[in-house]
């Protein structure tokens, strides 16, 4: 089977190789590009904000590795300076001890008198140069020892830099993925909104409707004022010509002015108004 396989492949290489000649690397790799494109932009939203938020908890055991180590080394740097502290206190004892015999021999003395002992010139120097050759080689191991604790405080520095750095950059990866997620939810929602269709044909027809109903009502009260008019009722007084005066004066609330007879005839009709409620009032 995989010999079948291999062999596919050789052929399906050779056949690229024939039809796009020295171009077929590019060929073939630009379509595996957009063929992996394709196929990243497939994937839901959803599903890659779930694979960020376990990526981000891939994370929880390398920075507890790191914190494990940062203890560690902490524990160790504390010992160093320990043995460090210790080792100049007693190279400070020493070196009073030191400087104490070499004064003593300066002195010219013959005999040295020490914790209720005695002891020749010849003995003092000999301790004395002896102190002084472990006294110089316990100093080399400071001065080393110094160097080695400076060197790890300052890795120990690094790492605890390092640490924090991560956990910052953990925290700001949780805050973009819940921005991120929030930032979906909005777009799902308006998607969802998008999707709501209502059906307002019915209402358009219902208006329409009614609008021609009043289009309807509107015509034929027109009609009818039309058909008044072309009834040709009897006239049964004679039509007056209207004075333009008077309906100027009238329409603009002017005091109109009345010749005699006009006075006279508004006077008869005012009389038979009087006269007619007077009668009406003899009745009731």
């Amino acid at each position: 089977m995989i010999k079948k396989l291999a062999c596919t492949g050789v052929g399906a290489a050779l056949l690229a190789g024939l039809v796009f000649g020295t171009d077929a690397y590019s060929y073939i790799s630009t379509t595996a590009s957009r063929v992996s494109d394709n196929v990243k932009n497939s994937v839901p939203v959803e599903f890659e904000l779930d694979r960020a938020r376990k990526m981000i908890q891939d994370l929880t055991p390398e920075i507890r590795r790191n914190m494990h180590m940062i203890a560690k080394e902490e524990v160790e740097v504390e010992k160093l300076q320990a043995r460090v502290g210790d080792l100049q206190e007693k190279l400070a004892s020493n070196k009073a001890d030191i400087i104490r015999l070499k004064n003593d021999l300066d002195s010219g003395s013959t005999y040295f008198t020490y914790a209720g002992h005695e002891y020749s010139r010849n003995a003092v120097q000999t301790d004395l140069a002896g102190r002084f050759e472990r006294f110089k080689t316990q100093d080399a191991t400071r001065v080393k020892l110094e160097s080695i604790l400076r060197a790890r405080e300052q890795g120990l520095d690094a790492a605890r830099a390092k640490l924090d750095g991560m956990l910052t950059a953990r925290r700001q990866l949780e805050v973009d993925v819940e921005n991120l997620e929030a930032r979906q939810k909005m777009v799902e929602v308006a998607q969802t909104s998008s999707k709501f269709a209502f059906d307002d044909s019915h209402l358009s027809k219902t208006k329409r409707l009614i609008d021609e109903i009043r289009t309807r009502i509107d015509v034929a009260e027109r009609m009818v004022d039309v058909d008044g008019e072309l009834a040709g009722e009897i006239q049964l007084d004679e039509q007056v010509d209207a004075d333009i005066s008077n309906e100027v004066a009238s329409y603009f609330g002017l005091e109109i002015e009345l010749d005699d007879e006009e006075l006279a005839e508004v006077d008869t009709k005012a009389a038979e108004k009087l006269t007619k409620r007077i009668e009406l009032s003899q009745l009731n």
